[in-house]
């Protein structure tokens, strides 16, 4: 018979019919999942933190297009969904295709024969455009899913980086009770980690939607309920001990998965705080293996390698110990999971075997109703499967939530209040300034410093005199008062600087090295070359174009030559010195001094230093006494200039 053979689905219209069920589903399924969304960003611990991490991102007029990204990911999911269950009634058809076949030769019967070898090139054409579909939607999806990852990285990057800087927050959060560990790496790997929304790896080219925690999630319950009908219409009825089971395919999988992922979640628990450990201990041996690098020469001098084998292995046992806790709970959960997943899988044939020896049913219904037991077998154990990547993912929001809160907790940290001075003077007021322990160092300090004024600070060892520079710098803690200074606490012109013993050297060529810190090409580079000049560093002056590591390059007593050419280049009103001197001789100190008090006579200098030398390049004297006391005039006579 030339009906011998008949399709599972009218594929005349299935492109019609599939289009208006994606349209509902996409619908259904943006809005419960806004819901969920809502509800977990609402009321549940990990999604408050990761809203307060990124919340910005998906609001206001540039989250148009997060999503916009966000609704053509989900329409992709809805689609791959649409191709799997297509691709069981494609494959049904196949295999009953192959049955009436061999029918129609055992009978010898050519109408039922051709019409089968009819329904199997049917199918091979249908599979033929489904995959095509299929190829098409993975090569867009994975263009969507990138930019949106990278785009979203470049701007919670942006966002953590100037939240970190923001206040001196990168200075200030090691005063706060728990301080924050590697910032760094929280930036550089736990963002990358973050906005890939895959686990506790970071994002590889070739991640799709639907291989992400959220998306894999919908892409499971929507395939829970496509599979779900016909997984109903080709269930049978099991018997077991006089029982009856109705739909027994439909409710042993429902009831299986329940089971095994109740026991999977108490099992995986413990793998969030061990995940998290493992990059926290991770990132402090790999932080000391960074300082051992920086400190190469001090530590090859000192003939230190003994003891920093030492104390890498020391910083590195953490990591050990942990990891092989982390080993033990991962193969429990994986034993478990691999076990419960491998069991089930010879039970639709089992279950369904009786029906096709009685021929209530073909091979191909067999076959069809085998892929959608797995199907909706695999989407409800997703949650169960993924409970280990979730937990790395879950470590990546407790960091990066941990460097949000201790920056905005190093923010309310107390500090000298800094308002702008309307003449370029320097007024300090009631400035009180303690040790972490409360000590005092400085009690109720009251000074005021008029355009061109130059006070040194003196005082021994312990009295606090750079503790104080730092609290002016609104960078110690333990301080209050206020203080009236050019450009005020934002200071965006530079008007006030402060030089520290070592001075800053950042990355890049030896232009942006003098610029610091202006932006690089903000000044003329005659103007870096002739403040070279004036340093006395004139083999620099062509080589400004050449990228080094400059840190390593520049002697100490360099670095300090170039911090005064900042000086000259930025020409703020007041300048605060720490001992910005101490590895220069002292003609060459005395050169220093003399240049910048010619070159900016109305720039108020502040130095603090041990060598009586520099007392000559000041007018106004400050000793710390110790215990809170000072004593505040005139400079004494100093010694002749060196020759």
């Amino acid at each position: 018979m030339n009906d011998a053979f008949q399709p599972s689905l009218d594929w005349g219209h299935a492109l019609f019919d599939s289009l208006l069920w994606v349209g509902k589903a996409w619908f259904i399924a943006a809005v419960c999942t806004l819901a969920v969304l809502f509800v977990i960003a609402r009321f549940t611990t990990w999604g408050s933190q990761f809203w307060r991490v990124t919340g910005a991102y998906f609001h206001g007029p540039h989250s148009v297009r997060p999503w916009a990204s966000l609704a053509a990911m989900l329409l992709s999911v809805i689609i791959d969904v649409r191709l799997a269950v297509l691709f069981t009634y494609q494959s049904r058809d196949l295999y009953n295709a192959g049955g009436v076949i061999a029918s129609g030769l055992a009978t010898g019967n050519e109408n039922t024969r051709a019409a089968g070898i009819h329904g199997f090139w049917i199918s091979l054409l249908v599979f033929a455009i489904l995959a095509a579909i299929l190829v098409t939607r993975v090569m867009v999806d994975l263009f969507i899913s990138q930019r949106f990852m990278l785009a979203w990285r470049a701007w919670l990057t942006d966002r953590l980086t100037g939240d970190w800087l923001d206040g001196r927050a990168y200075y200030r959060d090691r005063f706060i009770d728990e301080g924050i560990d590697n910032p760094d790496q929280r930036i550089q790997s736990d963002i990358d980690v973050f906005t890939a929304l895959s686990g506790p790896q970071p994002n590889t080219p070739h991640q799709t939607s639907s291989g992400t925690l959220p998306f894999g999630a919908i892409r499971s319950i929507v395939s829970v309920v496509s599979f779900a009908g016909i997984l109903w219409t080709l269930s049978g009825e099991l018997s077991v001990f006089g029982v009856t089971l109705p739909r027994a395919m439909f409710w042993i999988v429902f009831g299986y998965v329940a089971v095994a992922s109740v026991i999977a979640f108490a099992l995986g628990r413990p793998l969030i705080r061990l995940s998290f450990n493992n990059e926290k201990f991770n990132a402090a041996f790999r932080y000391a293996l960074v300082r051992l690098r920086d400190a190469a020469e001090s530590v090859a001098l000192y003939r230190g390698e003994l003891a920093e084998r030492l104390q890498l292995r020391a910083r590195f046992e953490p990591v050990v110990s942990n990891y092989k806790r982390f080993i033990n709970k991962t193969m429990v959960f994986t034993g478990w999971n691999l076990s419960v997943n491998h069991i089930i899988i010879p039970l639709p044939w089992i279950l369904q075997a009786p029906r096709l020896f009685t021929g209530q049913i073909q091979i191909g219904d067999i076959q069809q109703s085998v892929g959608a037991f797995g199907a909706v077998q695999e989407a409800l154990s997703f949650f169960r499967n993924s409970y280990d990547v979730f937990a790395g993912y879950r470590a990546s929001i407790i960091r990066l939530y941990g460097l949000v809160t201790a920056n905005e907790q190093s923010r309310e940290l107390p500090m000298v209040a800094v308002t702008p001075s309307a003449d370029g003077s320097i007024g300090i007021e009631d400035v009180e300034v303690r040790n972490p322990v409360g000590e005092q160092l400085v009690a109720d300090l009251d000074l005021q410093l008029t355009a061109g004024d130059a006070m040194i600070i003196t005082g021994k060892s312990g009295t606090g005199k750079s503790t104080l520079l730092k609290s002016l710098a609104q960078l110690w803690p333990y301080a209050s008062g206020s203080m009236q200074t050019p450009g005020g606490a934002g200071d965006p012109q530079n008007q006030t600087m402060f030089l520290s013993q070592l001075p800053y050297v950042p990355l890049g060529d030896l232009r942006t090295v003098v610029s610091y810190p202006h932006e690089p090409g903000e000044l003329s580079d005659d103007a870096v070359r002739e403040a070279l000049l004036a340093v006395a560093l004139p083999r620099y002056v062509d080589r400004l174009d050449e990228v080094a590591d400059w840190a390593k390059v520049l002697s100490p007593g360099e670095q300090q030559r170039i911090a005064f050419a900042r000086v000259l280049l930025t020409k703020p009103n007041a300048v605060f010195l720490d001992e910005a001197t101490s590895a220069l001789d002292e003609p060459l100190e005395f050169m220093i001094y003399s240049l910048v008090r010619k070159e900016l006579p109305q720039t108020v200098f502040v130095s603090v230093t041990h060598r009586s030398t520099v007392n000559r390049h000041h007018n106004l004297h400050l000793e710390l006494l110790g215990e809170g006391r000072w004593e505040f005039g005139r400079t004494p006579s100093a010694a002749p200039a060196p020759v």
